[in-house]
């Protein structure tokens, strides 16, 4: 991702809760002489700052997702770095399944191999199936929404209908009053 010398450049991804998510960064310079720093600032979805580093010419962050949302990650270049040409950054964003530790794993549960891969291949299905269930509560959701909002605009037209109905007649009537007054009924 290349930072423009001024102004912030973010990335976000729509995580659920109590998920691992697992970040590196680091700056790619040409200069070798002289690497620029950069700002970082992770925020969740209800704007709490879950890392925030100054002057960073590399890092890394870590964290367990408390609520389900959008979680932001902004980068900008430091103001003693600016006047120049962008900055590239290279971001590792690891979240779920693919976050997990697989040497740390294997090595502790004495796994190898064809055992390892199986146990790769369980944590991805395990974690499709949890995505699934997520996208199936969200649509009921979505489309309980739906059928809310549906009812009330039938509602709606029922009750402008009648006001119409109501006006037209009421009209009506007074018109017939009024040719009635003026003797032309």
């Amino acid at each position: 991702m290349t930072l423009p010398s001024s102004g912030t450049k973010c990335v976000s991804e729509e995580i659920q809760n109590n998920v691992v998510v697992l970040a590196d960064y680091v700056v790619i310079s040409d200069d070798h002489s002289h690497s620029p720093t950069i700002s970082v600032k992770v925020t969740s979805p209800y704007g709490n700052d879950l890392h925030h580093r100054d002057n960073a010419t590399h890092g890394q962050f870590a964290f367990t997702t408390q609520e389900a949302g959008n979680y932001l990650a902004c980068f900008w270049v430091d103001s003693n770095n600016r006047g120049g040409s962008g900055v590239s950054v290279n971001i590792d964003w690891k979240t779920g399944i693919a976050a997990q530790d697989w040497d740390s794993v294997a090595r502790k549960e004495k796994i190898e191999g064809l055992e390892l891969e199986l146990r790769k291949l369980e944590g991805a299905v395990e974690a499709i199936h949890e995505n699934l269930l997520y996208i199936k509560g969200r649509e009921a959701d979505m489309r309980n929404l739906s059928e809310r909002t549906n009812t009330r605009v039938a509602w709606f037209s029922m009750m402008s209908l009648g006001v119409c109905i109501g006006v037209s007649g009421l009209q009506l009537l007074h018109l017939k009053q009024f040719f009635q007054k003026k003797k032309l009924i």
